[in-house]
């Protein structure tokens, strides 16, 4: 069995995550998802809408994601590659670059984003919305 991860924190969930979710699972036969729980946020300067156990709930509700687990900090991924027996590391390719270090224990891969959705936009165009 071919293994895929991705990191995020999925908050207020699109077709772009819903694209991506779908692009990394046809990358193998099983997806699991790392996503920041609030703490990890919190250390990050960045606030989730949902709540980690919502955001979790949520992403274990999509048909192409089989395993939710939690992302604690920035150095925890090569011991998730290691412990999930992970083949193939994805991310957005804005993080082109940032992750070759995996290379070492698995594939990476980085895919393009959808064009024209993202978490900021949707935040950036609520507050337009409220703000008048």
């Amino acid at each position: 069995m071919k293994k895929v991860i991705t990191y995020g924190t999925f908050d207020l969930l699109h077709w772009g995550h819903i694209n991506l979710l779908s692009r990394a699972k046809e990358l193998g036969d099983y997806l699991i998802v790392a996503i920041s729980t609030d703490e990890f946020n919190d250390i990050k300067n960045k606030k989730a809408y949902h709540s980690f156990e919502n955001r979790k709930m949520i992403l274990e509700a999509i048909k192409y994601v089989d395993e939710v687990i939690p992302e604690e900090d920035w150095e925890q991924k090569v011991q998730d590659v290691i412990d999930h027996d992970v083949d193939v590391f994805v991310m957005g390719d804005d993080w082109k670059g940032k992750f070759d270090f995996l290379e070492d224990h698995c594939e990476v891969v980085y895919l393009p984003r959808t064009v024209g959705i993202s978490t900021t936009k949707i935040k950036k165009d609520m507050l337009k919305v409220n703000n008048g």
